[in-house]
């Protein structure tokens, strides 16, 4: 069983996809300790603090209480490359396609990992070996307890220079229901997200049964090496020291046994070749490189049977962990690169998900040995295909979500769950896609498109308050004393994060050429910043558009088809619905309305100093086509029920694990001490959640606004 959730904001983080060492594969899983063990907590809780994470901004575990502050109601997310090809509202300019809210810029507060190794297709190449090796030594991500502060500020205070909804354009509701209280993700596993495939297929974890294949090696070849043996063929595998091959005995002499070593060493450890030497009448499995450093990302051609998939099709089953740094963790037990990994979509950290993967000639009984491995990670449904998986092939994402101890009637319940179902809500960009501290990362991709390449190393580097603490407190310090990167960058322990990049860059091109300094980091992340503003003028002007004209079409609003944006004519405007209204994101290759909210646009960006007439940049990777995106989503396969229960650790439905393992669904009585909704939908690629959220409870979703209404969730 898979370790359960804690039930506050800092107990469930602690429980973070807890990792064995390799040695600790053969453990059982009900003998290793509760990833929740109050035991080891309060240290591990200091870890946290140090790397928090953006896709955290997604009310985590906040409690949604209304208070003084009203906001106004009305009454009445892809990859850029297939952004530019296809510029509809399910392709609007992310790199997530998964609905899922985790679109913001890695920064060293919540990215201290590998990440960008998968988000940018390759390993990050550094001009500096020296800094290279560092970085390697680098834990996955977590820290020492002495890395950050003894004493923490507390997490309200450190979000009460955050943004709100209102900072960043998000002030409407389309739905004219009594809004109501409730607490979303006070525990990560009531927030499940399945995955639609472009088929139109939910994915489930419901079968962990490996293919059968008389050419897979046997299960031998996973306990016939010693961990030292182990240590000494990865060092070997990774060049970590000068050694040309090692050579291991073979003790217990037989055909068999020689040939299960060799199998053992080509299968674990990629880019390996072995051979059989006689030294002094002793057997001995010489291992060595066959290809140099390339086989290690290109796994050898000659051990795949050519009639099988070169791809080894699965579905991974997570719990608190983003799929950039799941699979990050699975290409550092299988000993292989994270590139040889695809996916249609990336998923959100703090939930349970379940998505498929691809990897490249990998077998399933590899794969599945990591079942026995890894702790909140479960693999399965296993098959061999001849493709692997494309980013934004995916057609949504499946959401059940429980909101726990509401304060609505079951009335108010009613009316808020129709309107979604019927009405939708408005297709804001949510709160994560902006970051969490006092500098929003639209300001920096506004900074990009000026080309004040000054102002964005300033804005990435300078220090500021909100949501991060520690090592990178201290490195921004550092930084704004000397103006020295090198120093500055001394200062953090984690340096593959975007602070980390910029700095490594400063010391290698100079203080004078920023904008080479600045393309060190990963290109999906540096147009994050740009698709940020973009996202960030999207919302005002869908608000204003809201605001002027309702929830009806009107002569001059854009409709798709196709591809193609054309107007609506007053003629037509009984043809069409608000469901089929798109706005524009800003670019050189759209259209704007032909009414009020056309100039709205022009003046917005004028204000910021841009040309809304020539949106190409000096630096192609820059310049913004612009793509168009629907204002409203009409969630599909909705439902709901409201449950009352009495223990608020007790889960409220039973994920693809519970059902694996035979665990009976939860029964609730007729009354208890709290009330649950249960709700259920489906959302096109590219939409938050937490909007449709929004719309049910009327509540202003982000940290800063429900921090200040109630911090009694931090205890």
């Amino acid at each position: 069983m898979l370790g359960r959730p804690c039930s506050r904001l800092f107990r469930v983080t602690l429980a973070a996809a807890t990792l064995l060492r390799p040695e600790q594969c053969t453990q059982p899983l009900a003998s290793r300790p509760a990833p929740c063990s109050r035991s080891w907590a309060p240290g591990f809780l200091k870890c946290v603090l140090g790397v928090l994470k953006m896709e955290m901004t997604e009310m985590t575990g906040v409690s949604l209480k209304r208070g003084s502050h009203a906001i106004e109601d009305n009454g009445s997310l892809a990859p850029a490359e297939e952004a530019k090809r296809q510029k509809v509202s399910e392709s609007c300019l992310t790199k997530s396609q998964d609905g899922l809210e985790n679109n913001s810029t890695p920064s060293c507060e919540h990215a201290p990992g590998r990440p960008e190794a998968v988000s940018a297709g390759k390993s990050i190449n550094s001009s500096d070996a020296q800094l290279e090796e560092e970085e390697e030594e680098e834990e996955d991500g977590f820290l020492e307890e002495g890395d950050v502060e003894e004493e923490a500020e507390s997490f309200a205070d450190m979000m009460k220079h955050g943004l709100t909804e209102l900072d960043v354009g998000i002030t409407k509701f389309v739905s004219s229901h009594q809004g109501f209280s409730g607490i979303l993700k006070e525990r990560y596993s009531d927030f499940v997200v399945h995955e639609i495939g472009k088929d139109g297929r939910i994915s489930h974890l419901d079968d962990l049964s490996v293919p059968v294949d008389e050419e897979d090696p046997s299960e031998d070849i996973f306990t016939v090496l010693t961990a030292e043996e182990k240590q000494r063929l990865e060092e070997l595998q990774l060049f970590v020291n000068k050694e040309t091959s090692v050579a291991i005995e073979v003790v217990e002499d037989t055909k068999e046994k020689r040939t299960v070593i060799h199998q053992a060493i080509k299968s674990l450890f990629p880019g390996l070749e072995t051979k059989t030497e006689d030294r002094e009448g002793k057997k001995y499995i010489v291992a060595y490189h066959a290809a140099g450093k390339k086989a290690l990302a290109n796994p050898r051609k000659h051990s795949w049977p050519k009639s099988r998939g070169s791809y080894c099709h699965f579905v991974l089953y997570k719990e608190n962990k983003d799929t950039m740094d799941a699979i990050n963790v699975l290409s550092k037990y299988l000993r292989v690169k994270p590139n040889i990994f695809s996916y249609m979509g990336t998923k959100d950290k703090r939930a349970i998900t379940v998505q498929e993967i691809a990897v490249l000639k990998i077998t399933a009984q590899r794969l599945a040995h990591l079942n026995k491995c890894l702790m909140n990670f479960r693999l399965g449904n296993f098959s061999y295909q001849k493709h692997p998986l494309k980013l934004g092939e995916l057609q949504g994402n499946h959401f059940t979500v429980v909101l726990r101890n509401i304060t609505g009637t079951d009335d108010q319940v009613q009316q808020a769950m129709n309107s979604l179902k019927e009405i939708g809500f408005i297709n804001y960009y949510g709160m994560q896609r902006f970051g969490t501290t006092a500098v929003p990362t639209y300001q920096v991709g506004r900074a990009i498109l000026q080309n004040s390449w000054a102002e964005v190393m300033d804005l990435i580097l300078k220090p500021r308050s909100g949501a991060e603490k520690g090592y990178l407190v201290k490195c921004r310090e550092e930084w704004a004393k000397t103006k020295d990167p090198a120093a500055a960058l001394r200062k953090l322990p984690v340096r593959r994060c975007v602070e980390g990049q910029l700095l490594r860059g400063l010391s290698k091109y100079g203080m004078k050429n920023i904008v080479s300094a600045f393309g060190i980091i990963p290109r999906n992340n540096r147009l994050m910043y740009i698709h940020s503003y973009q996202s960030y003028v999207w919302n005002n002007m869908v608000s204003k558009r809201i605001e002027e004209y309702g929830l009806k079409p009107v002569p001059g609003d854009l409709v798709l088809k196709g591809a193609t944006a054309t107007y609506i004519e007053e003629e037509d405007v009984n043809n069409y619905s608000i469901h089929d209204v798109v706005m524009p994101l800003p670019g050189f290759d759209v259209i704007y309305p032909k009414h009020k909210i056309s100039e709205a646009y022009r003046e917005m960006l004028t204000a910021d100093n841009l040309d809304i007439d020539n949106m190409r940049h000096k630096i192609r990777d820059y310049s913004l086509s612009g793509a168009y995106r629907k204002i409203i989503i009409r969630p599909q396969n909705v439902s709901w029920e409201v449950v009352a229960y009495d223990d608020p650790k007790i889960p409220l439905f039973n994920t693809d694990v519970d059902n694996l393992e035979g665990k009976p669904p939860p029964v609730f009585a007729s009354e208890g001490k709290y009330r649950a909704l249960k709700m259920d939908f489906s959302l096109p690629p590219s939409t938050y959640a937490t909007m449709a959220i929004r719309e049910v409870l009327k509540m202003d979703t982000s940290i800063k606004n429900q921090t200040q209404l109630n911090t009694t969730w931090l205890r």
